[in-house]
């Protein structure tokens, strides 16, 4: 039988999440992440909203879809029980708090609290990837890269990585991959800015082969080339997107792109950044 540790009467065990790769949601440094599929599903929802209520019918939504059984809100409440018997045994006998406080019950839903002890991976991606931006906008190169550098070494892989995902949570992981790319874009943004274009040419290359119709990661790899003193390995880049847009969406590059393009044609001394890669 595991021994609990003890707090205070009156401390509040710190809730611990982690939603930027596989999932992690600890309280007073103990598991609480069930195996099963569809508690998971639960518990992820409860965690990315963390401090406020998710109404049942978003519940639903997420776990059935749109075929949601007779015995749905029954079968939910028995998902949220076994919740709080995970809670339960990761709490110290002496904890002030009870499953149902830290688990609560909202109207029509349920709210997992969190307290300023807590650690949330989500919110510091966040707070890092804001001030980050906003040193970028202002010119300060250094201290974006920093910010959004230490952004980017908070994920562990795709966000929710071994949590099965329905209409709300996918809505919520295609949220978060999007805006890691565009700290990526912001990151790598800030890096050609402090000159460090040659340093960046394996991971450009690398992002560029795995988005192959992105047009930022395409315009970021062509002026990384350029500055390093390959202007063909450039025109290359814009070849192969251009090919892949075309086949993939009938399309051709954006305007911006197509003038990129006849900026290394022309064999300009230095493309703009902010220009060509920020939209």
């Amino acid at each position: 039988m595991k021994k609990k540790t003890t707090l205070s009467a009156d401390a509040f065990p710190s809730i611990n999440i982690g939603v930027l790769g596989p999932m992690v949601v600890t309280v007073n440094g103990q598991s609480i992440v069930p195996t099963a599929g569809k508690p998971r599903q639960l518990l992820a929802l409860l965690a990315l909203r963390c401090g406020r209520a998710v109404q049942v019918p978003t519940f639903m939504k997420e776990i059935w879809g749109g075929d949601v059984p007779k015995t749905g809100l029954t079968t939910l409440q028995t998902y949220v029980l076994q919740l709080r018997r995970l809670v339960a045994d990761a709490l110290p006998d002496d904890a002030a708090q009870s499953p149902k406080q830290l688990l609560a019950t909202q109207y029509n839903g349920y709210q997992l609290c969190f307290n300023t002890e807590g650690t949330f991976d989500l919110a510091e991606f966040e707070r890092l990837a804001s001030s980050g931006a906003g040193a970028l906008d202002r010119g300060d190169a250094a201290a974006a890269s920093k910010a959004l550098g230490t952004a980017l070494e908070l994920w562990r892989g795709s966000a929710l990585l071994d949590v099965p995902t329905g209409q709300v949570l996918g809505a919520e992981v295609i949220s978060m991959n999007e805006a890691r790319m565009r700290v990526q874009e912001q990151h790598i943004l800030a890096e050609l800015w402090l000159g460090k274009h040659a340093m960046l040419i394996p991971r450009l290359r690398k992002l560029f082969a795995q988005h192959p119709l992105h047009e930022n990661m395409a315009a970021c790899l062509m002026i990384a080339y350029q500055r390093s003193g390959a202007s063909w390995r450039a025109l290359e880049v814009f070849r192969i997107l251009r090919k892949a847009l075309a086949e993939e969406l009938g399309v051709e590059p954006a305007a911006r792109l197509q003038s990129l393009y006849r900026e290394l044609l022309s064999n300009t001394s230095e493309l703009s950044l902010r220009e060509f890669v920020l939209t």
